[in-house]
């Protein structure tokens, strides 16, 4: 147990690591070509190779920890994340806009396989490491998801600072030489207790003959969706626009403004998440009631960026009070949204077996990639032809499709028993 306690701390000493450059890689890059004049659609086309790749990466990534061990992936994605800063440092102001947009899309996608790597690597040693007794393994995994997405936070306001402090250059090399300092403690002190790999992992495996992990996957696409749709181009650019007159001043109070709040969300969500199982009353319930929660919780969310819209459309964006009903209608929307998110994590592992875990925590994590190059291709699309009101509609179909996917999801005999 303590072994595998020490195993499992590393892991997440790791990905907060990597999950603090990826918030802050996020911010930096939107809000600086935001200021040099991209689009929305532009804006959300520098992240669309970042989200194929997570498709791609996150489809093969199960196989490859499945044959050559889950510590190689781990120390390939941190790796890839040190490679992708440093590319960027090399971006030339004297490139075009298409120029630009084409290198900072394929930068991007190496940062896409970075994380969907160092993710699957992560939560798949979850499912290896957890206690199996009583709740423990929707403890560990809820701890693991909601301190990284808290993590996370923390990045989008570092992100943000530090563009407004240092600049775009210096802030991309303090991160990589941070990051790099980090891969190497970690590969030098690593602990045993992941498996290795086995040479015989066929690739076809990765597809899972498993209706609920089928299910499941279906109606991560949507969720995740549904956030993306206003959280990757929608909402910064709009409170951008509202908070900044267009001078060099007031764009820097923006910065850290729309930073501070892309934080304060995603730590809220960290936190919700990493208490998830005691909300949801995980200890005293029965799995398969667990089971059943995934499709109400789905619909009961899509009430919130449903209204949002209806209030944002009805007012107009002129309305002096619109942008702080829409920070707390957002927070809500995250509190809820991490009780989702934390039910179909645990939810994966529960559905797997210790012998296909990484094969289907991968095939589930290409969902949640599909998901949010979805909402990342609709947040431009929907916010240049309907503005933010748009972008919030969308959200709220997407959740309803989720809603009925999560409700398809059957109770295995297994799970019969209490989870206490």
């Amino acid at each position: 147990m303590k072994q595998g306690l020490a195993a499992y701390m590393a892991v997440t000493a790791s990905y907060w690591a990597f999950m603090l450059t990826d918030g802050a890689l996020r911010m930096l890059v939107l809000l600086h070509f935001h200021t040099l004049g991209f689009s929305p659609v532009e804006l959300a086309y520098l992240f669309v190779v970042y989200e194929i790749a997570g498709v791609v990466t996150n489809l093969s990534a199960g196989w490859i920890a499945a044959r050559f061990g889950l510590t190689t992936t781990l120390y390939v994605g941190l790796g890839l994340q040190v490679v992708a800063l440093l590319a960027l440092t090399q971006l030339d102001a004297t490139w075009t806009i298409g120029l630009s947009v084409l290198y900072v899309m394929l930068v991007q996608g190496v940062s896409g396989v970075a994380k969907d790597l160092t993710k699957m690597s992560s939560k798949a040693a979850v499912k290896l490491l957890a206690p199996s007794e009583g709740d423990g393994l929707f403890r560990w995994v809820a701890v693991l998801t909601g301190s990284k997405n808290a993590v996370k936070g923390f990045g989008f306001l570092l992100g943000a600072g530090l563009l407004g402090l240092v600049g775009f250059t210096p802030a991309i090399l303090g991160m990589a030489f941070a990051l790099a300092v980090i891969l190497a403690a970690v590969m030098m002190r690593m602990p045993a207790g992941l498996p290795r790999g086995r040479k015989d992992a066929k690739f076809r495996e990765v597809f899972s003959k498993n209706k609920n992990i089928n299910w499941l996957s279906f109606s991560r696409v949507f969720l995740f969706g549904a956030r993306d749709v206003w959280f990757v181009v929608g909402i910064p650019i709009y409170f951008h626009g509202v908070l900044s007159d267009g001078s060099s001043a007031s764009d820097q109070t923006a910065f850290f403004l729309v930073g501070g709040f892309m934080a304060v969300w995603v730590i809220l969500y960290g936190v919700v998440q990493a208490n998830a199982p005691r909300l949801i009353g995980a200890r005293s319930r029965e799995k398969s009631e667990l089971i059943t929660l995934a499709g109400p919780y789905a619909f009961t969310l899509a009430v919130v960026p449903i209204g949002l819209a209806l209030i944002t459309f009805l007012t107009g964006a002129a309305n002096p009070w619109l942008t702080g009903v829409l920070v707390v209608g957002l927070l809500v929307f995250g509190a809820l949204f991490a009780l989702n998110s934390a039910l179909h994590s645990y939810l994966i592992l529960a559905f797997t077996d210790a012998s296909r875990v990484t094969l289907d925590v991968g095939f589930y994590y290409m969902a949640n990639a599909a998901g949010r190059l979805l909402g990342t291709l609709l947040s431009g699309i929907s916010y240049q032809l309907g503005g933010l009101p748009l972008c919030l509609a969308a959200a709220g179909v997407m959740l309803i499709v989720s809603g009925f996917g999560a409700g398809r999801l059957q109770v295995p005999p297994q799970l019969h028993h209490k989870s206490a």
